[in-house]
């Protein structure tokens, strides 16, 4: 274990983080001049986020570095996964690799092959899944590219608003408004590498009721040197009701299923097989606005998640009833029920507070030893308010009080000041703290095999006495723009203190999970968008990382794992043809760094390159767009592995809209 200096406990941080708050609230007074956010901001140049403290905001007031990628961008990419999309985010690390069930998104390291430390909502709707680990890897497949309307990432912790599973960052995905999809769309990819996309959509309008229904196929063959071919298919479904002014009904429902090969042909105890992971939603949100300060927003959800992974151990002779079997099947499935109440009490201060309930159960024989459901109840308070102290003086401070049944009682405070000292230039420093319980694996892991009736092995058997993990976060921001030459850019400097950390014990037979470690995350990222003129348009992003994590596969963390790399960038170009042709390219470059399914000397760079060629069509009197896309146009990539790359792929796009 990393020796380290001694600090304050998290316990000790929060409590002074909790105190300025409640001293800055208790000394509010009258902003020197008024200042409110209207309806004019949401069509002013400078965009207004709706995730990060649960209240709508100018993108220069919110308590946190933001990444908006819209559906212009999305399409430009040329990208065929969400994951893949998080490239253009400074300090993300992604993986294409189906191995641990999906393509993955890591911020500021990959611990590990399951991306666990960062939290994704759809449309508010939490589909980090509690299964093993925990991860976010089936949860980043749940919508098609097709029916986003745009996504915020926030750099950096925001347990403040979203409980403990917003440790790192928080990937909010927010799906456009069936009144904008009414019309049918026909999607038909065909390339290399076995690429096999389709997608349907019809959506429609009637008075105050509006719908959308998607189907959609995403299919090839997988990575350079994977087991067999990846399928996923989806159906969503997201109808809007307003019956009168005051009031907003939201229905989705959607199915999700993941077909993939996995393992090796000559590993016995990681055999070549086919996988499945499916699932199933449906979520219903309710805003209704009582005047205009008051507005309250009741939501409920209910998820539910299987997974099929079994196959025979090749060295016991097949008999009746006494074959042995690797396994690691098993389901889960989680309600969540939440109420909030957004206050306006002057044009300079806006409050949103509220309550949640969430349910978690997991029953799986091969992961725990048991046919019980084991059942995590969090309950959750929280409170974020925005105070405008002068006209360009903002303060964002909220917290959140989070007691689990299963590993107790936290309180994740945020304090953020944003101070806007020129037109288009904004300053922002805070602090933060999380935390991360342990998943219910690291938790209550029992893995063992029988073979007639008698115990051979037992593999992983948690011992229960793991602690959450909690860190400490302090960060200084710069948001600018200079208008004559249309370049706007966002810089963070941070300093991250991550305390017990959790680690597998990987020398112990059976293997445990342990509090094992403290380490910092430091470093410098920014990103930079850049108009030079019509028609043209650069995205250019960079991370300049520090991870001083210990080898996260030595049992006693000697040596040092490069889990994110400590240069990294993308660029992302546009430009538009003559002839209403569009053109873009995306590369990315990276140093070195330590793949989440690799050892410690399996280290490799990343430089890939991405074209995308589209033109504007008419078939039939209905608009359309033919595109070629070129992915990773120099030499194979390794990914998530060393047996594994990302090789090149080009592929056509045929889009009709009606």
């Amino acid at each position: 274990m990393a020796s380290q200096k001694k600090n304050k406990s998290p316990a000790a941080r929060s409590i002074a983080v909790l105190g300025l708050i409640a001293a800055l609230f208790a000394l509010r007074g009258n902003a020197q001049e008024a200042y409110a956010v209207s309806e004019a901001d949401y069509l002013a140049e400078m965009p207004v986020v709706l995730s990060v403290s649960r209240l709508p905001q100018r993108l220069d007031e919110t308590p946190g570095a933001v990444t908006l990628i819209d559906r212009s961008m999305i399409r430009l990419s040329g990208a065929r996964d969400l994951a893949d999309l998080m490239r253009l985010v400074p300090g993300f690390q992604t993986s294409m690799s189906f191995e641990l069930g999906g393509p993955q998104a890591s911020y500021h390291g990959a611990f590990g092959g399951f991306s666990n430390r960062i939290q994704v909502l759809v449309d508010g709707r939490s589909v980090y899944s509690p299964y093993f680990v925990g991860s976010v890897e089936a949860g980043l497949q749940t919508v098609a590219l097709q029916d986003i309307e745009r996504i915020e990432v926030l750099r950096g912790s925001n347990s403040a608003a979203y409980g403990a599973r917003a440790f790192l960052g928080v990937i909010n995905i927010v799906t456009r408004d069936s009144a904008d999809t009414a019309g049918t769309q026909l999607r038909l990819s065909r390339g290399s590498d076995g690429i096999q996309d389709s997608g349907a959509r019809i959506g429609g309008a009637s008075g105050n009721t509006s719908y959308r229904l998607s189907v959609d196929r995403r299919a090839d063959d997988g990575l350079q040197g994977a087991a067999g071919r990846n399928r996923i298919d989806r159906v969503g479904l997201r109808a809007d009701f307003r019956p009168n002014a005051s009031d907003e009904i939201q229905l989705r429902a959607g199915t999700l299923s993941i077909g993939t090969g996995k393992g090796f042909v000559d590993a016995i105890d990681d055999p070549a097989r086919d996988t499945r992971y499916g699932s199933g939603y449906v979520q219903v949100d309710w805003h209704h606005s009582l005047n205009a300060d008051h507005d309250f927003a009741l939501n409920y959800s209910h998820s539910e998640e299987s997974y099929q992974d079994k196959v025979l151990f090749s060295l016991i002779p097949v008999g009746i009833n006494d074959s042995l079997y690797i396994d690691a099947s098993g389901r889960s499935g989680n309600d969540n029920l939440s109420l909030q109440h957004t206050w306006r009490q002057s044009p300079d201060f806006r409050l949103v507070w509220g309550a949640e309930f969430r349910r978690e159960a997991i029953t799986s024989r091969p992961a725990f030893n048991t046919d019980d459901a084991l059942i995590t109840d969090f309950t959750r308070l929280f409170a974020n308010a925005e105070w405008r102290l002068v006209k360009d003086l903002v303060l964002n401070a909220g917290a959140m009080a989070e007691k689990s049944s299963v590993n107790g009682n936290s309180i994740a405070p945020r304090l953020m000041l944003n101070w806007r000292f020129a037109d288009g230039h904004t300053v922002r420093v805070g602090a933060s703290t999380a935390y991360r319980p342990p998943s219910d694996y690291e938790k209550f892991a029992d893995v063992r095999y029988y073979w007639r009736g008698q115990l051979l092995r037992v593999t992983t058997q948690a011992s229960g006495t793991v602690q959450p993990e909690h860190i400490f976060a302090r960060e200084i921001g710069y948001l600018g723009a200079l208008a004559s030459v249309n370049l706007q850019f966002d810089v963070r400097a941070f300093h991250e203190r991550i305390g017990d950390f959790i680690r597998q014990l990987n020398t112990a037979v059976p293997k445990d999970y342990a509090n094992l470690d403290n380490f910092s995350i430091q470093g410098l990222e920014y990103e930079m968008r850049w108009r030079p003129w019509a028609g043209t348009r650069f995205r250019l992003t960079q991370a300049y990382v520090r991870n001083n994590v210990a080898d996260q596969y030595s049992p006693l963390g000697a040596g040092m794992a490069l889990v994110a790399p400590q240069i990294a960038s993308t660029l992302a170009y546009v430009q538009q043809l003559p002839g209403g042709l569009t053109f873009s390219l995306t590369h990315q470059n990276s140093s070195k760094q330590t793949l989440p399914g690799a050892g410690l000397l399996d280290q490799t760079t990343i430089r890939r390159t991405d074209l995308r060629l589209a033109a504007p069509l008419q078939i039939g009197g209905k608009a359309a767009e033919l595109a070629l896309v070129v992915q990773n146009t120099g030499s194979p990539v390794m990914d998530f592995a060393p047996a594994f790359a990302f090789q090149r792929r080009a592929f056509v796009t045929l889009q009709l809209d009606n």
